[in-house]
């Protein structure tokens, strides 16, 4: 008789083990990523890409950096299984020089609920970038080349939202990551499909400029990257910003401006 309580709970065992093991697994390609050596004053960005190897789909819930220096993002929607997702992670230079080993806790509803990532790297002047790296590191260098220098928007109105697409290639020997655009009127926004092109590869940049100055402007945008040879890649941007675009025909009629009807 003592046997079939023992024997109903093997079978009851049996029936939930499969669901009480149904989980969501974040495996990442890689979970520290070297910078090297990189200008102060760079926004060094990195994603570190995952797929969900689980049965179950996976939410991140949050991604805290150790440092106020490091800005997170990451993929909000639930990654199904078999499906990627990406964290990503931007290290703010400016006025860090020196080393710097920081990491990034990524919280989820996977089997493993708590993972952490890692970013390092060495933050130095930026005249000593190319002067410290070896003739080696040079030859190898990605190299980072636009297909434009200069970009019209032409007549925009004041506060407009104007998008352009700026083509990004890789014509050096070594994987080209673009770590962010730099301009003195913060009014420059901008979107890559992958942050990584392949040596010989391009890439579509979608840049949005939105300004809030009126008269005619020309921005200087520097494009930073891990391009040693020529850190800053420089694409000009011209415009004429008028109040509005609306147009009103009008004519005098006893000295009083009155609009065509």
């Amino acid at each position: 008789m003592k046997l079939i309580p023992l024997l109903i709970s093997a079978i009851c065992l049996i029936l939930i083990s499969p669901f009480t093991q149904a989980q969501g697994v974040l495996k990442f390609e890689k979970e520290t990523h070297e910078f090297g050596n990189i200008a102060e004053g760079m926004q060094a960005t990195y994603a570190f890409k995952f797929k969900n190897t689980g049965d179950q789909p996976i939410v991140i819930s949050q991604v805290q950096p150790s440092c106020g220096c490091t800005t997170p993002d990451w993929t909000k929607e639930p990654v199904l299984p078999g499906k990627t997702g990406m964290v990503k992670a931007v290290y703010n230079s400016t006025g860090r020089p020196g080393a710097f080993h920081k990491s990034i806790t990524v919280t989820s509803n996977a089997g493993t609920p708590t993972q952490a990532l890692f970013i390092k790297g060495t933050v130095i002047d930026k005249s000593a970038v190319k002067v410290s790296s070896t003739p080696a590191q040079l030859a190898n260098s990605p190299r980072l080349t636009v297909n434009k220098k200069l970009h019209d928007f032409g007549k925009l109105e004041l506060g407009q939202k104007a998008p352009a697409q700026i083509i990004v290639k890789n014509t050096g020997k070594q994987p080209l990551r673009i770590q962010g655009l730099k301009s003195p009127c913060n009014c420059i926004n901008y979107r890559i499909a992958s942050e990584e092109i392949a040596p010989g590869n391009e890439e579509i940049l979608e840049l949005t400029y939105t300004q809030r100055v009126l008269g005619e402007q020309i921005e200087q945008v520097k494009f930073i990257s891990n391009d040693i040879v020529s850190s800053e890649t420089i694409l000009e941007l011209k415009a004429k910003v008028v109040k509005s675009l609306n147009t009103t025909s009008i004519i005098k009629e006893s000295s009083a401006a009155v609009p065509f009807k």
